[in-house]
């Protein structure tokens, strides 16, 4: 994470949150160097014809109705991301990424990737299975497009050079959680529309997948203690409380984590 990360290009700041966020060693695996033509993948867009595909496309269409509505009260034009499965590796604007990153979001392409064999890893390696646990981990990473939309993240990399590692955490835990919260605001609307149904034990799985990836639990079982000051997402305690406030407020006020002292 030191020297200055930029948005749009290179090495995003998204990707390397995002690879932190599921526990990921990201050395290597995103740069800003050039790659072969060999390995620049590009991914599939348009519409997937598999299930599991099928699947996030349809979750990935309520959060753009969902965001649709929600900037339209905010006297704003919601811009759509784009969805990308890939297998291996691909290319974005954020640099060369392979699946290990896991899903992540890229602001300089508006473009959300997801590897779909992520999920077996989210089940069996973070114990969190369920649809609506893959939904969560989507309506995450659309967190962030909603935050390079408004913004957010580009305050959050101008102020990177500023900062201490220990500072820059801090705000990147705020970063994270909004991100959360926002995946929370996500639920509670679209309960809403007209092709969603929220199931009996979907929110116990959002949760539980919050609670799995949380700072403090990752670094125990990684390093069998917690550090604090390392946190860059959140423990599982405050990533569970987030998601839950959005959820049920559905209002997007109650989601300032940067000046919030709820933390």
């Amino acid at each position: 994470m030191g020297g200055g990360l930029k948005l749009g290009g290179g090495l995003g700041i998204i990707i390397v949150l995002v690879g932190l966020f599921f526990g990921k060693d990201l050395t290597g695996l995103v740069s800003q160097m050039p790659v072969s033509q060999s390995e620049q993948v590009q991914g599939k867009t348009g519409d997937p014809t598999d299930a599991e595909g099928k699947f996030v496309d349809g979750v990935l269409e309520s959060t753009n109705q969902v965001w649709a509505g929600q900037f339209e009260a905010m006297g704003r034009s919601y811009e759509e991301p784009k969805l990308v499965l890939f297998t291996d590796m691909v290319q974005s604007a954020c640099g060369n990424a392979s699946a290990a990153v896991g899903p992540f979001y890229c602001p300089g392409d508006y473009q959300v990737y997801i590897d779909l064999s992520f999920y077996a890893e989210l089940k069996d390696r973070f114990g969190a299975s369920g649809d609506f646990a893959q939904a969560y981990v989507i309506a995450h990473e659309v967190g962030h497009h909603v935050q390079n939309l408004l913004g957010i993240s580009d305050k959050l990399q101008k102020a990177r050079a500023e900062l201490s590692e220990k500072e820059y955490n801090k705000l990147s835990v705020k970063l994270e959680l909004q991100a959360d919260f926002l995946a929370g605001l996500w639920a509670h609307h679209a309960q809403n529309l007209k092709d969603f149904k929220l199931e009996e034990g979907d929110l116990e799985e959002a949760l539980n997948a919050a609670n799995a990836i949380g700072d403090d639990k990752l670094q125990k079982q990684s390093q069998g203690e917690v550090v604090p000051d390392a946190f860059t997402h959140g423990t599982s305690a405050q990533r569970m409380y987030w998601f839950k406030k959005g959820f049920e407020t559905g209002d997007i006020k109650q989601g300032d984590t940067f000046n919030s002292t709820e933390l």
